[in-house]
């Protein structure tokens, strides 16, 4: 599979990442943790991490980011994927800023990999929409729905990825490179 780059006569065509990615969900009680195949079309549930919060305010961090991580080492990920649940006027509000809180967490933790934001406006309505569109009784949605919440953010992160040429949303910086320069002296 090849993807254009742009359109127009020229078209630049740039080869597909491969590697599995894994979409996280992060919500104020669970995080919903989703997975790619390794061609980066396919995205399907994992796991439901439960966040502890009174552990995560007395650690001074985020406890539950460490099984995440070990998915994340585990499957060998490419990149990971994290929902930012800005408002429907594209702001970020507390929700938001507590995404971006446990990405750059996560990013500290997973090496080398990135850790990118997408928007996710909206997703776990559209996954209780899902549950219950495919008979999944109304109690049962809290076990699942932030599995498919990360589903739908990761699905739609892949979409993007292949419709652009490039990775979606935007990279977390917890450790920037220095640029590289020439050497002037050679």
């Amino acid at each position: 599979m090849r993807w254009p780059r742009s359109s127009g006569p020229s078209q630049i065509v740039a080869e597909p990442r491969r590697g599995v990615r894994v979409g996280v969900d992060v919500g104020s009680v669970r995080v919903g943790v989703a997975r790619s195949d390794a061609d980066g079309i396919l995205a399907t549930p994992v796991t439901t991490v439960a966040r502890d919060v009174a552990a995560e305010q007395a650690a001074g961090g985020d406890p539950d980011v460490g099984p995440v991580v070990a998915i994340v080492e585990e499957l060998e990920a490419l990149e990971v994927v994290v929902g930012l649940p800005r408002t429907l006027a594209g702001e970020d509000g507390p929700a938001a800023q507590a995404a971006r809180r446990y990405a750059h967490v996560l990013a500290s933790r997973v090496g080398d990999r990135p850790v990118r934001l997408v928007d996710e406006r909206l997703t776990t309505v559209d996954a209780h929409r899902g549950l219950r569109d495919s008979g999944v009784p109304g109690r049962r949605h809290r076990e699942v729905v932030d599995q498919a919440a990360a589903v739908l953010i990761l699905q739609a992160a892949l979409d993007a990825e292949r419709a652009a040429g490039r990775p979606p949303g935007e990279r977390v910086g917890s450790r920037r490179r220095k640029a590289r320069t020439k050497d002037r002296d050679g």
